[in-house]
C-alpha cells in the first residue's frame, strides 16, 4: 500500500508527460520538400507545376540541390518578379541548402545567374499557418516519401521526408506511437 502512495505523484507526472508528448504529436508534423523533386534546383525543371499542387506549412522544410555554378537567393516580390539579383534577402550557395518555413507568408528564391531565372529558375512558396490550424482533409503532400539525390531532369511525383521533433512518423501514426509509448511507461512506473 505503501509503494502505490509513493508511486502516485509519480503515475501522474507520467501522464500529464503523456499528455504533453501527445499534443506534440498533434502538432508535428512537418514535411521537407525536395525542390524540383529529383531534377534538383535546375533551369530545366518547371519549378512552377513542381510548386502547383504542394501547401507548404510553417514548420516544413525545403531542401535545395544544385551544381556548384548555381546559387540560391532568397528575395522580395519585386526582385522576384524582375530576377533582380542585386538585392538580396540572402543567399546559398553550398549546393546543398536546407531552408526552414519558420512563419505564414510568402517566400520568394531565385537562381543568383539572372539569366537561368529569367528562364524559369525561380520559385515562390505561399506558406500558411501552423497545421494544427488547417482543415480536416486540406490537399497536401503527404510524408513517407523517399529521398532521391538529383540525377535526371524529369519532373516526378513530390518526395516527401517527415520529420518533426523526434518522431519519425507523422499525422495518425505520431498519436498511436506517442499513446502506446506512454502506456508502456505507466505500466513500467506501476510495476515499479
Amino acid at each position: 500500500m505503501f509503494a502505490m502512495i509513493i508511486h502516485m505523484p509519480m503515475a501522474k507526472m507520467v501522464l500529464v508527460y503523456s499528455l504533453v508528448v501527445l499534443g506534440l504529436a498533434l502538432t508535428c508534423n512537418a514535411a521537407t520538400y525536395m525542390v524540383g523533386d529529383s531534377s534538383g534546383w535546375d533551369v530545366s525543371t518547371d519549378l512552377d507545376t513542381w510548386a502547383q499542387d504542394k501547401k507548404f506549412v510553417v514548420g516544413d522544410l525545403l531542401i535545395f540541390q544544385y551544381s556548384s555554378s548555381q546559387s540560391v537567393d532568397e528575395v522580395k516580390k519585386e526582385d522576384f518578379d524582375s530576377c533582380n539579383t542585386t538585392n538580396v534577402i540572402r543567399t546559398f550557395t553550398n549546393g546543398n541548402t536546407t531552408v526552414p518555413l519558420t512563419e505564414p507568408g510568402t517566400r520568394y528564391f531565385v537562381c543568383g545567374n539572372k539569366l537561368y531565372c529569367l528562364g524559369g529558375m525561380k520559385l515562390q512558396v505561399n506558406v500558411e499557418g501552423n497545421k494544427a490550424n488547417s482543415p480536416i482533409g486540406s490537399p497536401r503532400a503527404q510524408p513517407g516519401g523517399t529521398l532521391s539525390q538529383p540525377s535526371s531532369k524529369s519532373n516526378n511525383p513530390a518526395s516527401v521526408i517527415p520529420t518533426s521533433a523526434g518522431f519519425a512518423y507523422g499525422g495518425r501514426d505520431s498519436i498511436v506511437m506517442a499513446f502506446i509509448g506512454s502506456v508502456a511507461t505507466m505500466l513500467w512506473v506501476v510495476q515499479v
